[in-house]
Parts: C-alpha cells; structure tokens; sequence
C-alpha cells in the first residue's frame, strides 16, 4: 500500500508568505508492491488521479480533448472499454485487454498524450497524472456488475447529476442515442461554422487524429449554444469507443441497466478513493466566479499564475464559495509537500 501526505499552507493576504493554516489530506492507492494479479480479457478498474492532487478537469473541452485522445489511443492499442468517467480531480475506466503490457500502454500513451496537451494549454510542464495507475481485475459477473455501477453513479455521488445518465460525461446516455443531450444534427440545414465544423471533426477523426485544443476552441467560437451542444454530441459520438453491447450483456436491456444503476451506488473494495468536500459542484462554480471577478481570458490562464496570486485567489473563493479550503487548494493546484 502507498500512502502520500499532501499538506496546503494558506497565508493571510497581507503577509503571502505567513502560512495562517495548514489543511492535509491522504491520498491513499491499496495497491501492492509485488506483481498485480491481472488475466486476458478479464475486466479490470483502473483510476487515475493528477500527480498533485489537484483538479484535471475546468471546461468542456477539458473533457473533450481527453476523451477524443483516450479514444483514439484505445482503438490503436486494442483495448475494450466498457465504461469511463472522468471526474475533476481523477478518472475512472472500466476496460479489457490481452495483457497488463497492453494495459499499461494504453495507459502510459493516453496520459502522456493528454499531459503534452493540457502542460502546453496551462504553461505548465512535467507530468499531470500520477504513477503508477490504480487498477483491479473483476473475476465474476457480479464483480463486474458492482464495478461498472460504481464507475457511472460518480457523478451523482458527488451530486453532479441526480441519475448517472443525465451526466453527459458518463457517456452512458450515448448508449441508445448519439445526440442526447442536443436537437438532432442535420448538416445540410446547419449554418456553413456548423458545417465547417463538422468536416473538421470527420477530417480528423478519419486520420486517427485526437482533437487538440487549439482546434477546439475555433470551432466553437462562431457557434450558438444550442450549435455548441450539438457539435459536442456529434464529436462524442463519432470517436466513441465504448462498448455499450459488452456492458449491456452483464444487465440485459439498457432499462434494466438503468434500474440497477438507479437502485444501489456500486462498490469499489480494491481501490480506495479519497473524497474532500460534500460535492464536486464548487469547482464549476469556482470557475463561474473567477470568470466574474477577475474576467481571465481562459479559466486555465490562472493555473500559469504566481503562488502569491494563486493565494490571493485563495482568499477570494474562500469568501464568495461554498468550497472547502482543501478544495479551494485543488482548484488552484496550491500544494507543499513533505516526504
């Protein structure tokens, strides 16, 4: 088991370099020193936290780029995934492979190809998730059962959604529907920054290519809100990777999948998470604030900012936020560690 101890110092404004408070918390993996039990083909649960501790995820094309990269790097290594979520501060995979080497290389190119993307967005460098991956093979169909339940109700576990597949980041509604969450796409009726869009995404997508940021926010800048939600759907559906049939088989139909998501939260005994805070709804809404209060150009331009900033931001949140301090810390990746 390895256990790693992150401790937040807080200064007073007046004084930035007097901490006022320290706020710690554990970050705990139960995984063991000797070789992981792993078979071919058998489930396995995999999750991911930054290397910091702090929050992955401040906008949709967060969730975008990642989740364009994972699918691109799982069709090249051969994977099967069954369910993913990501989360603020971490990720989750429910997925199948021939070997843990394979495994470990799905793992090690997405996060290293999501890692140069987000490091180039927020003028950061080095490595954004920690290693190595927690992961856990489910041997029954129960096992499995509890695992992929326990992946999709993150979100309403931690009150993003009331049911798992209202989320759209659970990608379970994608399963009976490739634009749930907009007015269906008819391109030969859609405005030419639609269309435009469109060929983009399938000139992208056709050569194997993720969707980088630099793309991402051009194409969505001439667009509606109502044009921005259906250009997300086209581009989750067109990448996506999920295999709904596999999962559905371990439930029947996807109504029977819905109820037993519904009735219980899952279970996770191999991989021990850590939660700080009662909802993981304060760190959009620290996002909304900052783009009130202090207007950034990009929400992501704040994690390029001094420590002295950051902590004056600290004080900021702390006043017009619900959010823990320890959660404030994450936000702002604000992190001293001791060994």
């Amino acid at each position: 088991m390895r256990q790693k101890i992150t401790i937040f110092a807080v200064t007073d404004q007046d004084s930035p370099f007097q901490p006022v408070g320290f706020y710690c918390t554990f970050n705990i993996l139960n995984m063991k020193s000797h070789k992981r039990s792993f078979q071919k083909n058998v489930l396995n649960h995999c999750y991911q936290r930054t290397a910091d501790g702090g929050v992955i995820f401040y906008s949709n094309l967060d969730y975008l780029v990642w989740f364009t990269v994972v699918c691109t790097v799982a069709r090249k290594r051969k994977v099967r995934i069954l369910a993913m979520c990501p989360m603020p501060d971490h990720t989750h995979f429910s997925i199948e492979a021939a070997s843990f080497a394979e495994l470990s290389a799905f793992m090690r190119d997405y996060s290293s190809l999501f890692a140069l993307e987000h490091n180039k967005l927020c003028h950061r460098k080095g490595p954004l998730f920690d290693t190595p991956f927690g992961s856990a093979p489910k041997f029954t169909d129960k096992k499995v059962r509890t695992t992929l339940i326990y992946v999709w109700n993150n979100p309403p576990e931690r009150k993003l959604a009331r049911k798992a597949e209202e989320y759209r980041w659970t990608f379970l509604a994608y399963a009976v529907s490739d634009h749930p969450y907009s007015r269906k796409l008819v391109i030969r009726d859609s405005r030419w920054p639609v269309q435009k869009a469109v060929k983009e995404v399938k000139a992208q997508f056709k050569a194997g290519r993720h969707l980088p940021y630099a793309m991402l926010k051009r194409l969505y800048e001439p667009l509606t809100l109502e044009e921005k939600q259906q250009l997300t759907d086209y581009i989750i559906a067109t990448y996506n990777v999920i295999d709904y049939k596999a999962a559905l088989s371990y439930f029947g139909r996807y109504e029977e999948l819905l109820l037993a998501v519904h009735s219980t939260t899952g279970s996770e005994y191999d991989i021990k998470e850590t939660f700080v805070g009662k909802t993981d709804k304060d760190y959009s809404a620290m996002v909304q604030i900052l783009m009130r209060e202090r207007h950034p150009h990009d929400i992501h331009d704040i994690l390029a900012l001094s420590r002295e900033e950051k902590y004056e931001l600290f004080l900021l949140l702390r006043r017009h936020s619900y959010a823990t301090s320890e959660q404030i810390a994450k936000f702002l990746h604000l992190t001293v560690e001791w060994n």
